[in-house]
């Protein structure tokens, strides 16, 4: 992905090692706050409810089902403001469809070359009934010197119709299986974690993530344990939560584990007496099969692990073929410490061209003070 002669020209230009200047890449503390939007609307009445409607989106940039090149075998990499507003105004048309109250949002770009520079929470939150939001960063570089991309600032995201709180980015291990030119510029996972005030109830602390994707090392299981120790100081403090997202991983007990085949590009060979390598990289999904394990055996998850066993298809939310590739793994979740409600969970298969991911819903019951 990256053209290593344009990495040292720019690195012998402007080093932020010897001459001070601003790093091209960011690189992001263990714990630090994440940022607050507001809509620029008037602000909505605060809602009092019985029951509230969580979502996970991977919303995929605005990009809906184009052939990218990052990871869809396409050729794309620039998107125009016109192609960037009608995914935007698609992802948006969904949320007033499906009516969400608090939404978990994976792969936002907030200032990008390749979304035309949108801020995407911004126009979200202002072409929504959303009021409040944070957004953490995973992917800020000032200049990526390969294959035009420019620009970039991708992250996690949370909107609420309450007041949110106490927000905070935790950052996640990197991947140990790149060379120091491709990691320097390369993704920075993260969970976003914030206090939803809801009115007459206690706090619930929302968590949202994106574990890695592509890592052939023990990056991805790095993120689990990170994740289910930060869950656990939660718990130990006797705090309510709900943490979802992307979580890259198909459920314990899938009867498909390796998507090389399907996720193939052409020119492309696996499994081969002479392929090297065997797998494609985020394809084989084999070795990690139990990861979620713990989460499923700790918490209460939106869709119970029977019930996935029992129709494996029917919760299917992610999909490499485009443009018009039906849904064929599960990679999207939500879990809580408390109770959702049963039989509410939603997998919106429905959502076919607003991204690769399509969303989960689920109910939640609030508990009165």
């Amino acid at each position: 992905m990256l053209n290593r002669t344009w990495l040292l020209i720019i690195l012998l230009v402007c080093s932020d090692f010897f001459i001070g200047c601003e790093p091209l890449a960011t690189d992001f503390e263990d714990t630090e706050s994440a940022q607050y939007y507001q809509t620029q609307r008037t602000l909505s009445p605060i809602p009092t409810v019985d029951t509230i409607k969580i979502m996970t989106w991977n919303i995929r940039f605005g990009a809906r089902r184009l052939g990218w090149f990052g990871e869809s075998c396409g050729d794309r990499i620039i998107l125009s403001r016109e192609e960037v507003l009608l995914g935007l105004e698609g992802i948006a048309n969904k949320i007033y469809t499906i009516r969400p109250d608090i939404l978990l949002l994976q792969e936002v770009d907030v200032n990008s070359k390749r979304s035309a520079y949108i801020d995407q929470m911004q126009w979200l939150l202002n072409h929504t009934y959303f009021d409040y939001g944070v957004y953490a960063s995973n992917w800020q570089v000032q200049f990526i010197p390969s294959d035009g991309l420019g620009r970039i600032d991708e992250g996690n995201a949370i909107l609420s119709r309450w007041k949110l709180k106490n927000c905070k980015r935790i950052a996640l291990s990197l991947r140990g299986d790149l060379d120091f030119a491709t990691r320097y510029f390369y993704v920075r996972n993260n969970i976003v974690t914030v206090l939803v005030e809801l009115p007459d109830s206690p706090e619930i602390t929302v968590l949202c993530t994106h574990f890695e994707a592509f890592s052939t090392d023990d990056t991805k299981r790095k993120h689990v344990e990170k994740t289910l120790a930060e869950l656990a100081k939660l718990d130990t403090k006797g705090e309510e939560f709900i943490i979802g997202g992307d979580f890259n991983l198909i459920p314990p007990g899938s009867d498909s584990t390796d998507f090389c085949d399907e996720d193939k590009c052409p020119g492309e060979h696996f499994h081969g007496k002479h392929d090297d390598p065997k797998h494609k990289e985020g394809s084989n999904y084999a070795p990690e099969i139990d990861w979620l394990m713990p989460f499923y055996e700790r918490y209460k998850p939106a869709v119970p692990l029977n019930d996935y066993l029992s129709n494996q298809s029917h919760y299917f939310t992610h999909t490499t073929i485009h443009p018009d590739g039906f849904w064929n793994r599960k990679l999207d979740y939500l879990f809580t410490n408390e109770e959702f409600i049963t039989g509410s969970d939603i997998t919106h298969q429905e959502a076919m061209q607003e991204s690769d991911h399509c969303p989960v819903t689920v109910l939640y019951l609030i508990r009165r003070k």
